[in-house]
């Protein structure tokens, strides 16, 4: 199975470096219509950007096998060897061949591109835990601004003026710079912009800043993943003016943005919002919102007979508009509630197929869930940190201001289903499927406090790969195994890049923590250190590696889809159960890090695996894990917590308990 939740945003780790900054939130134009003015045009470096690279297949195989290596005895790791020189002399080379030509005549793209919409838009598996992740939002530093009411004005502005900077060319550039004292300055702006678009990627490359891609953001609004047999389609009506607000199961749409475009008045806003919080209707009997957490070709069916009964203009209502904002009734308990509330929920106050369904809980606790065929981290993660930094900082209204005196009920539009008995045993279905399966799910998080970046910096050792050594040692500490693991890493600096894969399961690791768990006596603390050094120089040129296009994975999977599309019978290489092996990742591990992010989280990516969300923040470590009956989330942060505390005890110069 193809590991899928991707949230990691482009570059992480040591990748570029150690001590780079986070890319910081851009300066604020107050309240308005835009939340900032850049001198240079949101798009101007991509027509520029480099082309993502087709690895050399020699380079991919030695790869692959190096990942395998950990995972395989003697006799496996011989056979696949085989599997990949026969691969890599024949079929393997005629496919590779083709798919640098291909590659050739579609230079507006990269060849993962394609393959990777296929990828998610053929899966039939609901995307509800299979796909879908979601990122909390810490809380207003204002207390009084935390109320459900003012925050949801706030953020709902904040995220129609992100749109508004989107469009008009007027959202800075998302870039990585190395040397921001050269690069993020007015002056070089004022510079870079005069730069003609198909060469301005050079002269930001010469101050050492990258550009990153920003094809994705356009599907952030409006857009909405539409269900249909074999294959979903993603549809976008950038024309579409009204909010879509579900509370209690019901639906809501009202005109967000007037008719020239303008964004409509905060205290109408807040009036529509309050009129909808007041409505005191009881939940639906038939919530349709169960049967966008379907199978996808179930749900394709059903939506065929929702437009068939007379429902199409209420649907396309719904696709249509600029997003999803989700009033729930209840407050949230602790992170553990919260994490089933954003991942989730009750199945009926979400519209799952959404781009992005921003969630307001009863306290004000604020979430983003979003489906991701469309797109990946690094443009939801800048669209959460400008709405964070600008509902924060330059709030629409506050706790003493007063709605609008409209007539709401006017304004408002409540969206009625017309709905047979097929449609109703769909939806009834749907929900005990949805019910079934999320009782299933356990969450449990963790935070480490003994020390995080700054003291693992100070250690020359790199924060990312000690976070993955600790969740190597934890699984050898609970179930006696090195398994195949996932790290997703952004290719957001190439023109159209997705992701990548980071294998942090190496023979690096898999000697270290044989030594942490079963040894720890037999090695000096100076061993163990040496160990972990390795480990880490290691985990940086993977992280390097996959940042700069230089994994494995998805070129051997665009060779494999290109095989598949050919008509090309599957290469043994892709029969190899080590290669089964190797995708069916039991630790799929995501990580981002923003002073926005409260937790983050996605369930595990295989029946029997782990989803494992972390960050490493500046004195302390956080984790939140998912796990199905057969995994243990508790135990295993149990060990992870363990191995933490091992590493941190060498490093420091003490004992490791036993």
């Amino acid at each position: 199975m193809v590991p899928r939740l991707l949230l990691r945003a482009w570059p992480r780790g040591p990748a570029l470096g150690p001590g780079y900054p986070c890319r910081p939130l851009s300066a604020s134009t107050g309240p308005g219509q835009y939340l900032q003015h850049s001198l240079v045009p949101t798009m101007h470096y991509q027509d520029s950007l480099p082309r993502l690279p087709i690895p050399k297949l020699e380079d991919t195989i030695r790869r692959y096998l190096s990942a395998q290596k950990p995972l395989l005895d003697d006799g496996q790791f011989r056979k696949t060897e085989q599997f990949c020189k026969s691969f890599e002399n024949d079929i393997g080379k005629e496919l590779h061949e083709q798919l640098v030509a291909q590659d050739k005549q579609n230079k507006h793209t990269s060849y993962i591109s394609g393959p990777w919409f296929d990828m998610y838009l053929t899966a039939r598996d609901s995307v509800v835990l299979n796909f879908n992740p979601f990122m909390s939002f810490n809380p207003d530093p204002k207390p009084e601004y935390n109320n459900q009411l003012t925050r949801a004005t706030n953020m709902t502005v904040s995220a129609i003026r992100f749109l508004k900077t989107l469009r008009a060319g007027l959202l800075e550039p998302e870039v990585f710079h190395l040397n921001p004292a050269k690069s993020d300055t007015d002056s070089f702006k004022r510079l870079i912009r005069f730069v003609p678009s198909f060469l301005s990627w050079y002269g930001a490359y010469l101050v050492n800043a990258y550009p990153l891609d920003m094809s994705q953001y356009f599907r952030l609004f409006n857009s909405t993943r539409l269900p249909k047999p074999t294959r979903d389609e993603l549809f976008t009506d950038d024309k579409a003016k009204h909010l879509l607000v579900l509370r209690r199961g019901h639906f809501y749409i009202f005109d967000i943005l007037d008719q020239d475009g303008n964004i409509v008045s905060a205290s109408e806003i807040q009036a529509h919002l309050k009129y909808i919080l007041s409505d005191v209707s009881p939940a639906p009997e038939f919530p349709l919102a169960y049967l966008t957490s379907e199978n996808r070709d179930v749900w394709a069916g059903l939506r065929q007979q929702l437009i068939s009964s007379g429902n199409e203009e209420t649907l396309r209502k719904v696709d249509s508009a600029v997003f999803c904002l989700c009033l729930d009734d209840a407050p949230i308990k602790d992170l553990i509630h919260l994490s089933h509330n954003m991942l989730h929920g009750d199945g009926t106050n979400r519209w799952f197929d959404k781009s992005f369904n921003l969630i307001i809980a009863k306290d004000g606790t604020a979430a983003v869930h979003f489906e991701h065929a469309w797109g990946d981290g690094v443009a939801v993660l800048r669209f959460f940190n400008e709405v964070f930094k600008d509902s924060t900082q330059a709030p629409a209204v506050t706790p003493q201001s007063q709605p609008a005196t409209t007539d709401s009920s006017v304004a408002v539009q409540k969206l009625s289903f017309k709905l047979n008995d097929a449609l109703k045993t769909g939806i009834t279905a749907a929900k005990e499927k949805f019910d079934a399966i999320v009782k299933t799910l356990t969450i449990d998080c963790i935070q480490f406090q003994r020390g995080g970046k700054e003291f693992l910096k100070r250690q020359k050792l790199s924060p990312d790969a000690v976070a993955q050594l600790a969740f190597q040692m934890a699984f050898l500490r609970q179930y006696g195994q090195t398994v195949a693991t996932y790290e997703s890493c952004s290719t957001a600096a190439f023109k159209h890049g997705r992701t990548e894969t980071i294998r942090p399961a190496s023979i690096f690791t898999k000697k270290c923590s044989e030594a942490f768990v079963r040894a720890p006596s037999k090695h000096s603390a100076g061993e163990l250190q040496q160990m972990m050094v390795e480990c880490s120089k290691y985990h940086g040129q993977l992280t390097k590696e996959a940042a700069m296009g230089q994994g494995f994975d998805r070129h051997l999977f665009a060779l494999r889809h290109l095989a598949a599309a050919r008509g090309v019978a599957l290469p043994d290489l892709y029969l190899d159960p080590a290669y089964r092996q190797i995708n069916h990742n039991i630790l799929s591990t995501s990580t981002l890090s923003s002073p926005a992010v409260n937790i983050g989280g996605f369930a595990p990516v295989v029946p029997d695996g782990f989803g494992i969300g972390y960050a490493v923040h500046d004195n302390w470590i956080g984790c939140n894990v998912s796990s199905y009956p057969g995994r243990n989330a508790r135990e295993f942060l149990q060990c992870v917590e363990k191995a933490l505390g091992d590493m941190f005890d060498v490093l420091e110069g003490k004992p490791i308990k036993t």
